[in-house]
Parts: C-alpha cells; sequence; structure tokens
C-alpha cells in the first residue's frame, strides 16, 4: 500500500535574515506558496515584508505544520 505524500508546510518561521533585513524577520511566522520548481533548486516561496512573494533559500526558514484551525484562522489574517 503506498502512502500520500505529506503536503508541504503552509507556514514557516525565518531563523536566517542576513542579507534581506528589509524582506525577513527572524523569528517571524510567515505564509508559505506551494512551489514545486523553487523547491526542486532548494528555495521556498513566502510572502515577505513587502507583502509579495518572493522565492528565498530553503534553508533561512523552519517549515511549521498547524492544526486546522489556527491555519484558517492565520489566512483570514490580512
Amino acid at each position: 500500500m503506498r502512502r500520500k505524500a505529506r503536503p508541504s508546510a503552509r507556514f514557516a518561521v525565518c531563523i536566517n535574515n542576513t542579507g534581506y533585513p528589509a524582506s525577513l524577520e527572524v523569528g517571524k511566522l510567515y505564509r508559505v506558496i506551494p512551489d514545486e520548481e523553487a523547491a526542486a533548486h532548494g528555495y521556498i516561496r513566502v510572502i515577505d515584508e513587502s507583502g509579495e512573494d518572493y522565492g528565498y533559500a530553503a534553508e533561512r526558514f523552519f517549515p511549521l505544520e498547524v492544526p486546522q484551525a489556527l491555519e484558517k484562522a492565520l489566512w483570514a489574517v490580512r
């Protein structure tokens, strides 16, 4: 029996903003935009401080899985 792949995290915490202090805040939770091509190259796409989505090295983030109720509340915040 084949297992379903787990969905990728929809949120991640920035753990390194070196070179991007205006775009990323260490310790802040960011919304992740699914992007298979970026992931294949070691990048993660997040909505950064500009309010736009950009790709950053995945090693700058710690992915988090949050409970569905919390995810719904976080996506409702604009």
